[in-house]
């Protein structure tokens, strides 16, 4: 494993002392993976073999899904076969769908995304979903399908029944983005907007070991269910430096407003120390890969709200690079993720959730792929409190 230069070998002959790391792991390798990884110094990630850029433009989501958890990409038959499969499980259990009502109105301040956490481990207990420690492969795969497929319904049902609308059934005539839109509008969705926002959920299933993925991944390590895994992933992606920031990206065009704010805007920000959100990445030194496509699909709409995107992205690289000389911040994919969901329709409240919806498949491969090693994840910290052991104090 990668270290700042300080290993102290083996504490006598039996355990090694604890390596020193950067903070929050930067850089540091901890597992093997075959699911993808991300180049920073390259604006490339990709999933198993394939860029990952090239499957949003050339391949539905079923396609990459089956790629995840599977290996390869499927032909025809098995396609056509895997599509109906996980069509027949977007229905949640009667005991999950009858909680859904209460649980929208429990959360109606903090969003879908909040609710998604109790309806998984609702939807867990009530699928009898057990231990992945004591499942083999084909039974926990099988449990991921039924999750990854209920994780659309549960979220759009959350959203609607938290505005006073009855939910929307699913329809397995429906491919993954349709009837994730149709069951969010109740209406027949654009083909256009579908395949945009298709787009941009093969975009997001996975990108290496982010904090979301790396949580799902620990609490497998446990031998957990899969709804336990996922719940641990979904509470990190609710946080504004993860997943929680399409939304908040878009809140800044608005903050802005005119095209001749921009430069007073960004100066009083960055000269405050304050971030911009949806520029600058913790892995990348070039452009986000995901945000230069997900930009040309906003170009392809067109509009208002494109042409400003575009205008005030120039402008905060130019200010960045003529106020933090010597650093790469480009637009991250939560930038140009927000103009696209803006432009198809998606209400802002949704903007993460739509994350979940793909980054589900991405979790669930990697909890896959970790329950095949029994080796718990047990780091180490570094004390730093009083120095013990101290007498305790009589009262």
């Amino acid at each position: 494993m990668p270290t700042n230069g300080t290993t102290n070998g083996a504490s006598n002959g039996t355990a090694p002392h604890p390596l020193d790391v950067p903070r929050g792991l930067a850089g540091v390798v901890v597992t093997d993976t075959a699911l993808g990884d991300v180049r920073g110094r390259e604006g490339f990630y990709h999933y198993r073999q394939y860029s990952a850029v090239d499957l949003a433009e050339r391949r539905g989501f079923e396609d990459v899904w089956y790629l995840m958890f599977y290996g390869e990409l499927p032909d025809a038959a098995a396609l056509a076969a895997f599509t109906a499969r996980t069509a027949a499980l977007r229905e949640p259990p009667a005991e999950v769908a009858a909680a859904l009502p209460a649980l929208a109105g429990a959360c109606a301040g903090s969003g879908p995304l909040a609710g998604l956490r109790t309806a998984l481990s609702l939807f867990g207990a009530s699928a009898g979903l057990r231990p992945l420690y004591d499942l083999d492969a084909d039974r926990r795969r099988t449990d991921a399908l039924a999750a990854c497929a209920v994780v659309p319904t549960l979220l759009t049902a959350l959203y609607r029944l938290g505005r006073g609308l009855e939910p929307v059934e699913p329809r397995d005539d429906l491919a993954y983005a349709a009837n994730y839109l149709y069951m969010l509008t109740g209406e027949e969705p654009d083909p256009a907007r579908v395949r945009a926002v298709e787009r941009y959920l093969v975009s997001t299933v996975d990108h290496g070991f982010n904090a979301s993925t790396f949580t799902a991944r620990v609490v497998a390590s446990t031998g957990a269910d899969l709804a336990a895994c996922l719940v641990g992933a979904v509470g990190a992606l609710s946080g504004p430096l993860h997943g929680g920031a399409p939304s908040r990206a878009l809140d800044t065009l608005d903050a802005i407003g005119t095209v001749d704010r921009i430069d007073p805007w960004i100066r009083e920000r960055v000269l405050a120390g304050d971030r911009i959100m949806g520029f600058g990445h913790p892995v990348y030194r070039t452009e986000d890969p995901r945000s230069r496509m997900l930009r040309s699909i906003a170009e392809e709409f067109g509009g208002p709200l494109v042409d400003f995107a575009v205008r005030v992205e120039a402008r905060v690289e130019a200010i960045l690079a003529e106020l933090k000389p010597g650093r790469e911040l480009h637009t991250n994919v939560e930038f140009y993720a927000g103009v696209v969901m803006e432009l198809c329709g998606l209400p802002r409240t949704m903007f993460t959730p739509t994350f979940a919806a793909a980054r589900v498949v991405g979790w669930s491969a990697n909890i896959l792929e970790q329950a095949a090693d029994s080796k718990i994840i047990r780091p180490a910290a570094r004390y730093v409190g009083p120095p013990p052991p101290q007498p305790v104090p009589a009262r």
